[in-house]
């Protein structure tokens, strides 16, 4: 009986996963991608090793009473070992009444003492932000918050415990934290003019950092930035909504403009003294990072000229500000700056990674400068510097070093010996590594499957699953979704560039399809990655559904093939770049599953300024073109970026006016739409709008659409879906 009930049962899963299989697909709609967030794929938030490297933690929400907590897990076993805070204990009394603290983002002290807590958090720009901070004391569970006076910005604590400093309307301060006592180091800070501890506009965008002060390893003193933008011009941006607009302005330095000069600053606690750095006198250099050696008096700082072909590596003495050069790389087109500045704290050696060998690989130095050895070596780029496990010398890293469009975890000795694949799963592995790196959580995915999550030892070997994304799979199996396919496509001088695709579903090779290019195509930048793609991916299925082929072409310029095929394109930025699109619009036009009278491009940022110059400099072989958010002249363009890769005007003037689509509207045949925010602080509306007349002097037809008071992004609300509702019809009435 047991026998029969079992194979009945089996019958039973067999007739209903049947069922699945061959029951109706529904249709991809925008209102599922766009508004209801259908296709998000689960991850784990707010993920920090802790200091013991044995535990984790991470956010978790209660799913019945929707309480907030921070938990921490082991390692090991996978158990919750801790609560670390609940939303309930972050509660500030205050004579009348007690102020329930919501918890949005955590920062631990390095004993793990404290935790700073921030909240009411208001976003500046692309990554800074400013908060009403707290300090919560793990011990006692109480809550204090950090200062009467304003909204903070980079709340840090002392390596001691006992201090923590913070910026506050451009100046730095440090409040002490048992006798509530707040410290103004700085008082010259002032809007559009001196910042001191934190960034300007074009070093945050470009460099990639926000908070510029950081303390020494006892606690005695702080490293900190002065930006003097008192020279650089303004540019203003008109805030609808009021009956008067109002006018926003900030400092913004175009390509060969007057960029903020920087100095670096030491501020002694215990003599409460403040000495300058000596960083030399070129008021034009940059100063990308700084960096505290595991000396308690020893700074380095990395010191950048203006073209970005020159970087010398200083080490600063702390206590005089004196300065020496021990390392300098040069280039004969431009240095990437990153974050892979390692100090070993067993050593006087440090590692960095450079791509002067023509791939970016590890390197390991003493700390005169001397080359102890070379870590990594191959025909491939390392992509991601986890850290060192000091105590059996194993660096861990990411590499590219299957192909350019896939991802590995490795490990290798510092002598460069031993180098190991851990990651087995082919496709985009992505790793957070315990703080001893004993273990490490992966993030896995490709082009068709969506987070894997999984913990792993040091050697590889998958301890447990934390996250399959099964409801998502499920969900996707409701649709009639079309595998992405990988290909390559030649160009005129035989270099292959990478390619994914994918097709209807119902694909018959014997008709002919329209076909819809997405691309970015910027310096260092990939789209064709075997990982997945969320929301952006589906749309393309919807796309696809509706009966055009998808594709994505990485031109020359892009990233993870060596510096050659990424530095190719200095000084004359776009013109290989369009090349490589206008030749695979012309080899998938020869397709003969392809209709060449219907190929149309579409990106965004750079992507969409490559748009642009697919429907003027490309017009003969593309229909119709989207250009959302476009660089359309790069004079408009930040300093740092632009002249990274071609210079001044007044230096490689050909370089720009070549290359900018604003001077090739008469070329345009096609259909163009063109799509800005008008508060866009990274590329201006102004690229669109002087667009835009250009083409109504040429007497060209185009269609425009421009979103109040939307960034770069153009979110918010119902913002994405009517954005991508308005690129779906046009690509429907004109593809």
């Amino acid at each position: 009986m047991k026998r029969f009930a079992l194979l009945g049962m089996t019958l039973c899963w067999s007739l209903l996963l049947h069922a699945q299989e061959n029951s109706p697909k529904k249709t991809l709609i925008n209102e599922d991608i766009w508004a209801k967030n259908y296709f998000a794929a689960k991850s784990i938030n707010g993920l920090q090793s802790m200091k013991d490297g044995k535990r984790y933690s991470s956010f978790y929400t209660d799913p019945t009473s929707k309480q907030n907590y921070i938990l921490a897990y082991s390692y090991a076993t996978g158990k919750v070992t801790d609560t670390i805070v609940s939303e309930a204990d972050l509660q500030i009394k205050l004579p009348n009444e007690i102020v329930q603290i919501k918890l949005e983002d955590y920062y631990f002290s390095d004993d793990e003492k404290y935790i700073i807590i921030t909240n009411a958090t208001e976003r500046i720009y692309r990554r800074s932000t400013k908060s009403l901070c707290y300090i919560y004391d793990r011990s006692t569970k109480t809550l204090q918050n950090l200062s009467d006076y304003g909204k903070q910005q980079f709340a840090t604590v002392s390596p001691d415990g006992l201090n923590v400093a913070f910026a506050r309307e451009n100046n730095l301060f440090i409040r002490n934290i048992a006798n509530r006592t707040e410290t103004k180091i700085t008082d010259d800070g002032a809007w559009e003019q001196i910042i001191n501890g934190g960034t300007d506009w074009v070093n945050e965008e470009e460099f990639a950092f926000t908070r510029a002060f950081f303390w020494s390893p006892d606690s005695k003193k702080i490293a900190y930035y002065k930006f003097n933008e008192s020279n650089v011009k303004r540019f203003s941006m008109t805030q609808y909504g009021d009956l008067y607009p109002n006018e926003y302005q900030y400092k913004y330095p175009k390509a060969g403009e007057e960029n903020a000069t920087v100095s670096l600053h030491i501020y002694d606690l215990q003599n409460q003294q403040t000495i300058p750095v000596a960083i030399g006198n070129d008021s034009t250099q940059y100063i990308p990072r700084i960096k505290w050696t595991n000396q308690p008096n020893t700074l380095c700082v990395l010191r950048l000229n203006r073209h970005q072909d020159n970087l010398d590596y200083l080490i600063v003495n702390a206590n005089t500000g004196k300065s020496t050069v021990i390392l300098n790389e040069k280039s004969t087109t431009y240095i990437d700056i990153n974050d892979d500045l390692y100090f070993l704290k067993n050593s006087n050696q440090f590692i960095i990674s450079s791509e002067k060998d023509g791939f970016n690989h590890l390197y390991l130095y003493d700390l005169k400068g001397k080359l102890i050895n070379q870590i990594t070596k191959g025909n491939w780029d390392l992509t991601s510097f986890y850290g060192l496990n000091e105590k059996e010398n194993t660096i861990y890293f990411q590499a590219a070093a299957v192909n350019a469009m896939q991802r590995e975890i490795y490990s290798i000795g510092i002598n460069g010996k031993g180098m190991k694949q851990l990651s087995k799963s082919i496709g985009t592995n992505n790793a957070t590594f315990s703080s001893n790196c004993a273990y490490y959580i992966n993030f896995y995915s490709n082009a068709n499957t969506p987070n894997f999550i999984s913990l792993h030892d040091q050697t590889g070997l998958e301890m447990r699953v934390l996250e399959t994304n099964q409801t998502l799979k499920n969900r996707l199996n409701e649709f009639a979704l079309s595998k992405k396919e990988f290909l390559t496509i030649p160009t005129e001088n035989n270099t292959l560039l990478n390619a994914w695709m994918i097709k209807p579903q119902d694909f018959d090779a014997k008709k002919k399809y329209p076909v819809f290019m997405f691309l970015y195509g910027g310096p260092g930048s990939q789209q064709v990655t075997d990982a997945w793609g969320s929301a952006n991916y589906m749309w393309y299925q919807m796309l696809a559904a509706k009966g055009y082929i998808v594709v994505c072409v990485d031109n020359r310029g892009t990233g993870a093939r060596g510096s050659a095929f990424k530095k190719c394109t200095f000084l004359q930025l776009g013109k290989l770049e369009i090349a490589d699109q206008i030749n695979a619009a012309k080899w998938l036009g020869a397709q003969s599953y392809v209709d060449a009278s219907r190929i149309g491009i579409q990106g965004w940022s750079f992507g969409g300024y490559m748009s642009a110059l697919a429907i003027t400099k490309g017009a003969d072989f593309f229909k119709m073109a989207i250009a959302v958010a476009p660089v359309t002249n790069w004079k408009y363009y930040d300093s740092i970026y632009t002249e990274r890769y071609l210079h001044t005007p007044k230096e490689n003037n050909a370089g720009f006016e070549e290359n900018s689509p604003i001077n090739f509207v008469d070329k345009i045949k096609g259909k163009f739409l063109i799509i800005h925010g008008t508060a866009d602080d990274n590329v201006h509306f102004q690229n669109s709008v002087d667009m835009v007349n250009a083409m109504i002097k040429a007497n060209k037809k185009f269609e425009s659409a421009y979103y109040p008071n939307k960034n770069h992004s153009i979110a918010g609300g119902t913002t994405r879906l009517h954005l991508y509702n308005l690129m779906t019809d046009f690509i429907l009435t004109n593809l």
